[in-house]
């Protein structure tokens, strides 16, 4: 199996929580490298976002937990919406900025050819939208500047939204699938998602742009439209081959983080959420064998969202997510088909109906789980999931199953529910309060960038968790 090569890039505060102070020493470590390749510095910030996205820690990943897949046992603040205690956004937002974003900024300017910095800016424009989708407003054109500015300005997010476009077409532009010399190669060693197939990363970029596209649907009828038939004319995802993972190794260093937290730590800290649990079992869906342990003799049984649960009594989170290997995923062919399927449900031109990219879609995703045919047969056949038959408008009915779908990728579950607003989520009892729409600012902003800070709260309509995204309208 591929072994990575993880280099330890010089560590630097994020420009918009570091004072000059903080960002000189920390850049003066005298036990790691002061020089690195863009090479490894590509590798180590990639490997970093997926860490982030499928860890599990609730110091800084608590997607799961805001999409409603999981519940926590004993200690549960974070399912009753707590930022707080743990310091959530500061550790999400610190360890996006610093270790992803200025890593891969950092690679762009030693890279010495147009593939390795297309690739660098897929990734980079990747990054920036997921941290828009966290928080809103954030600093982006000043940002990464270290002690040159220490305060960065915030930038509205639907102009950082309407730069990620620029910023992919022209990577898109700058890809060449057929070099002439290995001088011209992308990353080949180094990529842990494609291993150096330039034609893989032109379907992420589309998929991507297709994805960004979308999002602006429901605030920028126009944009989005041209910009989605211009992805699919392109080429996006095919099938699942075409997905952006990685694959993890079986060892501690290089194991899937969910490993980590849910094996190596030996804790029981989660079971599955009651809320998934339910939509799924008066389906019949058959990904719960593959989503959920079979630990209890009488079927699924989800905890109590948001209260106490006792760990024996309830549906443990399934297998595959216990293993090493596990694969980690940034984008996949599943979402791409439900993407399609909004797109043409607002007459986009895709190709092809809203049932054939809606049926692709949920085949797609138990294909990936390991479903067999012939239950995935059955299933789009129930009539209360066939397209045609199926409960509520296209909204609700595509937002349902790309829900379901998202199992495992909770920050775009989370997304996906703000988007479509569907399905119903359950109301913890202990705060009773709704789903989060954003994450709230972190605590250093206040005090280190405070007056871009409070000009950007007062900018998005104040810093709050119920404070909506620009393009979460509905």
């Amino acid at each position: 199996m591929k072994k990575y090569i993880i280099a330890l890039s010089a560590l630097v505060m994020a420009s918009s929580c570091a004072t000059d102070e903080a960002y000189d020493s920390a850049n003066q470590n005298p036990n790691k490298p002061t020089q690195v390749t863009s090479d490894a510095l590509f590798t180590s910030a990639t490997k970093t976002l997926f860490d982030q996205n499928e860890s599990t820690s609730v110091n800084s990943n608590i997607f799961r937990l805001l999409s409603q897949y999981w519940t926590e046992t004993t200690y549960i603040d974070e399912a009753n919406y707590d930022l707080v205690t743990r310091n959530i956004p500061q550790n999400y937002w610190s360890n996006i900025y610093r270790n992803v974003l200025f890593d891969l900024k950092d690679a762009k300017t030693r890279a010495n050819n147009a593939n390795k910095k297309a690739m660098i800016e897929v990734v980079e424009v990747y990054t920036w939208q997921q941290m828009v989708d966290t928080f809103g407003d954030i600093p982006y054109s000043a940002a990464l500047q270290g002690s040159a500015d220490p305060t960065p300005v915030y930038d509205d997010a639907a102009d950082i939204y309407a730069d990620l476009l620029v910023r992919l077409n022209s990577a898109l532009a700058n890809f060449n699938p057929n070099p002439a010399s290995v001088s011209e190669q992308g990353f080949t060693t180094s990529d842990v998602i494609y291993h150096g197939d330039i034609n893989h990363w032109l379907k992420f970029a589309n998929s991507l742009k297709l994805k960004i596209a979308m999002r602006l649907s429901d605030v920028n009828a126009s944009v989005s439209k041209t910009a989605a038939e211009q992805a699919v004319a392109a080429g996006v995802f095919t099938s699942n081959s075409d997905n952006a993972t990685i694959q993890y190794e079986a060892n501690p260093t290089n194991a899937n983080p969910l490993w980590v937290d849910l094996v190596q730590s030996n804790r029981t800290d989660f079971v599955v959420a009651n809320t998934v649990v339910d939509y799924m079992n008066a389906k019949n869906d058959p990904r719960r064998e593959f989503y959920f342990d079979d630990n209890l003799v009488g079927g699924y049984e989800g905890g109590t969202y948001g209260a106490s649960n006792n760990y024996n009594s309830k549906t443990h989170i399934g297998d595959l997510m216990h293993q090493q290997t596990f694969r980690g995923v940034l984008l996949d062919y599943s979402e791409v088909q439900f993407l399609l399927a909004e797109a043409a449900a607002r007459t986009y031109n895709t190709g092809s109906s809203v049932t054939t990219h809606y049926n692709n879609a949920i085949t797609a995703s138990m294909q990936d789980w390991g479903v067999s045919s012939s239950d995935i047969t059955t299933y789009l056949l129930r009539p209360d999931v066939a397209y045609a038959t199926a409960a509520g408008d296209w909204r609700q009915k595509i937002g349902f199953q790309f829900w379901l779908a998202m199992y495992n990728r909770g920050h775009e579950g989370w997304s996906v529910y703000r988007k479509f607003d569907t399905p119903a989520m359950n109301v913890p009892p202990i705060s009773e309060e709704a789903v989060p729409t954003r994450l709230t600012y972190p605590l250093n902003e206040q005090t280190l960038n405070k007056t871009n800070y409070t000009a950007a709260a007062s900018a998005i309509g104040g810093d709050l968790k119920g404070t909506k995204l620009f393009w979460d309208v509905n």
